[in-house]
């Protein structure tokens, strides 16, 4: 396994992160522990999950799985860099919210972490994350929550998820203003070779203040996981974001591309896509989902992969990024 450290802090993770949010609604309790522990033993350390993965009437769901892996011992608990995140109203979907029940004030925030930490049945979180930006809570107020928790003990590191760059350079100026509060260590982002606006303005604002990345979607719900191929040799039809990315023609036309030039270097396009994020400057590593072992041992396959160079201008051919800014909005 190849580690980095969390952005500026000390932090030591594995170069993959673990994701969570199928285990649950789509792989059982066992299994779900079975992947972990296979993650576990090939060193990947870093697992990401949140307060509402279960989803419906089930949220929580995915934090219990894990607490229970948790206590089931051989230190899984100190082997483990947890994240876990906060935002979402944890009512069932058709139910109404209660008032601060949801998103960043002081007050949710204290009592989604000691929800978290009832159901994943530990002491302390090691990276909390803010799940969506709270327009209407100040980060003075947010901070101020944060820096109880941090001297309770119950987190040690704060990251953000699905923040814009202004808000990253935001959050972290109000954080050097208050003194003694590192801010944002991390962000989590929808990253990959056929999304790449967070390359306009989220990963330089996180690089300049010292955050890793964290790209979710790496395989942008499947679309870049071979989905062509699949249908045409298993019969296996793309379904959610990549079959209504596949209704247009032109994307269409890039995927097949894609698939063809990574036929041709001999390489599976799923362990490819992930490869690339892991050259992409600023990146810690991408969160991988899988619902099987089988998925897992792909997702570890992609960190022994070395594209070379001509591979890696063939896939900026195919997907282009947005260029630098400010000149990609400029000209």
């Amino acid at each position: 396994m190849k580690y980095t450290q969390l952005g500026r802090t000390g932090l030591k993770v594995s170069r993959l992160v673990l994701g969570t949010m199928n285990f649950g609604p789509q792989t059982d309790e066992s299994t779900s522990h079975g992947i972990m522990d296979a993650a576990l033993d090939a060193g990947l350390n870093f697992l990401d999950t949140a307060n509402v993965y279960g989803w419906g009437e089930n949220k929580g769901r995915t934090e219990k799985i894990i607490g229970n892996w948790f206590v089931k011992g051989g230190d899984r608990r100190d082997k483990v860099v947890l994240a876990t995140k906060v935002y979402g109203n944890m009512a069932p979907d058709d139910s109404p919210v209660w008032p601060n029940h949801d998103k960043l004030s002081a007050l949710n925030i204290r009592r989604a972490v000691d929800d978290s930490l009832k159901r994943l049945q530990t002491d302390y979180i090691d990276v909390y994350q803010f799940h969506h930006i709270d327009r209407r809570t100040p980060f003075e107020e947010i901070w101020q929550a944060v820096d109880v928790l941090v001297q309770q003990g119950k987190i040690l590191y704060v990251g953000s998820s699905n923040f814009p760059g202004y808000k990253i350079a935001q959050a972290n100026e109000t954080a050097a203003r208050r003194g003694g509060t590192i801010g944002l260590v991390s962000e989590q982002c929808l990253y990959n070779l056929a999304e790449r606006r967070a390359e306009m303005e989220v990963i330089p604002a996180a690089q300049d203040y010292g955050l890793g990345v964290i790209p979710w979607s790496p395989l942008h719900g499947g679309l870049l996981g071979g989905v062509l191929k699949k249908e045409a040799t298993q019969g296996r039809r793309a379904s959610g974001r990549a079959a209504d990315a596949l209704k247009d023609t032109k994307t269409r036309e890039q995927i097949q591309a894609y698939e063809n030039l990574l036929d041709k270097h001999g390489l599976e396009p799923g362990e490819a896509a992930l490869a690339w994020l892991l050259t992409r400057p600023g990146i810690t590593g991408p969160i991988v989902g899988p619902r099987t072992q089988e998925q897992l041992d792909s997702a570890l396959r992609a960190l022994e992969l070395e594209l070379s160079e001509e591979l890696l201008t063939s896939l900026d051919e195919i997907f282009p990024g947005p260029g630098p800014s400010p000149e990609a909005f400029a000209w």
